[in-house]
């Protein structure tokens, strides 16, 4: 009998433990978390399950309990740190990779940069038409993320300065439904990560200093020179740090970070 409760002990000791974790969060992260985890999983044979929902969906399901992780591409507000903290909970913070934020027109528009002031006019409704900007006499259409979306947070406080989005602008519930729209709309302009872009829309040149004009690229991004990158957080309660640590010390190795590069985000370290 001994001999049996000993092996027991023995095979659970030897036996990895094997976790499930559920993901909930930023549409901007969605894509490079579900190709971290189905990478990790291959290695680790461990579950996880990623969905998105917005940046405020997943920190909302993280002080409700029913993720592990809330992945966003913003930064937590006060009012959320403090229900997390009400939970009795500890708030741990990873930066994953950053973001170049791509402000993108349908292809057909002759308009190839903006200042940041008059991407301010266009989201902000004091702007209506092209021909004021330099392009044709079309009136101008402007796609958003919903408000749950850290993308559209993020936008409002670093290209708006915190001014209110125009009342005719149209939200999307995700990137991609904002990439379709300025596809197939002559007047549309909208705003997606870079990992986003594709051939159907025009990516435009920024400028925040009114003078020099950045395209949004990896190497842009890297070097700082684009002016609208941020960073991509995952956030986790710290007493689930156990089985939550091993996939958040894969996606910042090597081979992460790699993973990252190859999504079409910017790693940490290059």
């Amino acid at each position: 009998m001994k001999k049996l409760i000993l092996s027991v002990m023995l095979l659970c000791a030897l036996t990895p433990t094997f976790y499930a974790q559920k993901i909930k969060g930023s549409d901007t992260v969605l894509p490079l978390a579900q190709k971290e985890a189905e990478q990790f999983m291959k290695k680790s044979k461990q579950s996880i399950t990623v969905t998105g929902g917005g940046s405020g969906v997943g920190i909302a399901a993280l002080i409700q309990g029913t993720t592990d992780i809330g992945m966003a591409s913003r930064s937590m507000k006060i009012d959320e740190k403090i229900k997390f903290q009400q939970k009795g909970k500890t708030l741990v913070t990873k930066i994953i990779a950053y973001d170049a934020l791509a402000v993108v027109v349908n292809p057909s528009n002759k308009v190839t940069k903006l200042t940041r002031a008059q991407l301010e006019g266009i989201f902000t409704g004091k702007i209506t038409n092209w021909k004021q900007v330099g392009g044709a006499d079309l009136k101008i259409i402007s796609y958003s993320r919903e408000t749950s979306s850290g993308t559209y947070e993020f936008f409002k406080e670093h290209v708006l300065l915190n001014k209110n989005y125009s009342n005719s602008i149209l939200s999307m519930p995700a990137t991609g439904a904002i990439i379709q729209s300025v596809s197939q709309t002559k007047g549309a302009i909208g705003y997606v990560g870079l990992a986003y872009i594709n051939k159907s829309v025009k990516a435009i040149h920024v400028s925040f200093n009114g003078k020099t004009f950045i395209a949004p690229s990896m190497a842009n991004a890297i070097n700082k020179s684009y002016p609208i990158v941020r960073p991509l957080y995952f956030y986790y309660d710290k007493k689930n740090e156990p089985k939550i640590v091993p996939f958040v010390n894969f996606i910042l190795s090597g081979q992460g970070q790699k993973i990252v590069n190859e999504v079409g985000y910017v790693p940490l370290k290059k």
